[in-house]
């Protein structure tokens, strides 16, 4: 290896540590946890289903509708599509969501899974003039 390799390399690792620190400091204020209850929203067609808490302990949501089922787990303080009859099973692909404004989206099924904001109400981001 020659110096620019090794300078390079320096490089390179000090640009991923600028951007991986600071998530690893930042503070979970967002998150769910033990007095923070979140809750998520479950819609249906546009309609509210279900509004549920996001707890520590697992609980299971099953949602049918007349174009088939899905089947969430809570635990954890956040949520996953467990389990789907859709034929290209996306909603399964999003992963577990434990942020407020983080969703899960099954198309298929028109089912929406969105966690509200701790606060109750939306946050104004900014303002345009």
């Amino acid at each position: 290896m020659k110096r620019a390799d090794v300078l390079l390399i320096s490089i390179v690792l000090i640009a991923a540590l600028a951007f991986l620190v600071p998530r690893w400091l930042s503070n979970d204020a967002d998150k769910g946890g033990p007095g923070k209850e979140l809750k998520a929203n479950i819609t249906v067609d546009g309609k509210l289903f279900k509004t549920i808490t996001l707890t520590k302990e697992e609980q299971t949501i099953e949602v049918r509708t007349e174009r088939g089922y899905n089947i969430l787990k809570v635990y954890d303080y956040g949520v996953e599509m467990f389990d789907a009859d859709c034929p290209d099973k996306v909603c399964l692909g999003f992963g577990f969501i434990t942020l407020p404004k983080q969703t899960i989206v099954c198309l298929p099924h028109r089912v929406l899974v969105e966690i509200a904001s701790a606060a109750g109400e939306d946050e104004v981001d900014g303002y345009v003039q």
